[in-house]
């Protein structure tokens, strides 16, 4: 089978919406503890890329799936309020904390049994209402850019309808160009510097465990794990559940100590590589997934000065391909979460709940969109 090149571009683009998207808050939330310093952060940065890395990697080649990991925005969000004033010892004492508890729920399979229960139709639902959000971000960006997003976006129906396997190539391409003669490419001369990680070793006390720890485990299994694990099911992969808790959970234990505060399955960048737009066939998609982690690896070793690459790329190329990227997906998902008339109004819910953004007590739209699709369709079950 000959090598595609759509392969390499999906990890690509998965990469660069990871990184442009959570990065800054990663920061603020190094930053915020006492003590902190540039090294702690250049540390920290390096710790979770190298952790998605070598996750996604094993993972993926060991399943042939495009089983694609990253770390907890939602926790990052978490730790920029809930890490002020506290040490960086009893900040990694809270990551072990949290780690083991991943990694318990993947030994001991409570969330894998767990999600057998959810239906498809309900996860497909989340999922569209996740991914829907890049998706209209596209048309968000028209009018702050609208010959760059336009230009994009006809590329994309002219491949699609000539060359659909090298389409979100294509617009890529078409937004650099656009993009470089418009001007809107930042100049950076900053030289690329490896990393040098800082070793912090663990402090335990209970308020930061219930704190801090407890709340990033809740959060990373119910605002990351979660749609992950729908991701993987929407896409038809049938990966095993436990295993994957596992592995994130072990490598984010062994990692803590220089600043990996969660790793877990990803959704939105999975999603980019286990469309159709990354390869046609669903067996050759996790090479998509090998690549980004072969990205992550190379932004670890460089650590903090990598995000002078992305810093280049305008933010309206970045939206605009991730979500153009996501269009065959979320059409997909939401075709297998309206096909059943029977629970066609619970997913629809589970839909919209996901989609309005809403977070109560910290935890993400994607974990209510389930309770209240559950709900539902609890309450139109027949006896």
């Amino acid at each position: 089978m000959r090598f595609a090149l759509s392969l390499p571009v999906a990890g690509v683009v998965a990469n660069l919406v990871a990184f442009s998207s959570s990065v800054a808050l990663i920061f603020q939330a190094a930053n915020s503890m006492s003590g902190a310093n540039a090294q702690l952060t250049s540390s920290w940065l390096f710790a979770l890329s190298i952790g998605s890395g070598l996750s996604t990697l094993i993972l993926s080649l060991y399943y042939r799936q495009p089983i694609l990991t990253a770390w907890s925005t939602p926790g990052a969000a978490l730790l920029i309020s809930s890490l002020q004033g506290v040490s960086p010892a009893l900040a990694t004492g809270a990551f072990l904390f949290s780690a083991l508890l991943i990694t318990l729920c993947g030994v001991t399979g409570l969330f894998a049994r767990l999600m057998h229960k959810i239906p498809t139709a309900l996860a497909s639902a989340m999922l569209a209402g996740v991914l829907v959000r890049f998706g209209m971000k596209v048309f968000e960006q028209m009018p702050l850019q609208p010959a760059l997003i336009i230009s994009m976006l006809l590329v994309y129906l002219l491949a699609k309808r000539f060359y659909p396997r090298y389409a979100i190539l294509f617009v890529l391409i078409a937004g650099g160009i656009v993009a470089w003669q418009q001007g809107l490419l930042q100049n950076n001369s900053q030289p690329l510097t490896f990393v040098s990680p800082v070793l912090t070793w663990p402090a335990f006390d209970i308020a930061t465990l219930l704190g801090v720890g407890l709340p990033l485990f809740i959060v990373t299994m119910a605002s990351q794990n979660l749609p992950g694990i729908a991701v993987m099911r929407a896409n038809g992969y049938q990966t095993p559940v436990s295993a994957s808790l596992t592995v994130t959970g072990v490598i984010n234990v062994l990692l803590a100590p220089l600043g990996c505060f969660a790793i877990n399955l990803a959704a939105i960048t999975a999603a980019i590589c286990m469309g159709t737009e990354a390869h046609e066939e669903p067996k050759q998609r996790y090479k998509a997934a090998v690549f980004a982690g072969i990205g992550y690896l190379i932004a670890g070793v460089f650590g903090a000065s990598i995000v002078t690459l992305f810093a280049i790329l305008p933010g309206a190329l970045i939206m605009g391909v991730a979500g153009i990227a996501l269009f065959g997906t979320i059409g997909a998902s939401l075709h297998a979460a309206l096909h059943d008339e029977h629970q066609r109004e619970a997913a629809l819910l589970t839909f919209l709940v996901t989609a309005s953004g809403l977070s109560l007590w910290g935890i993400g739209s994607a974990f209510w969109g389930l309770v209240v699709g559950v709900i539902v369709m609890m309450c139109y079950r027949k006896r």
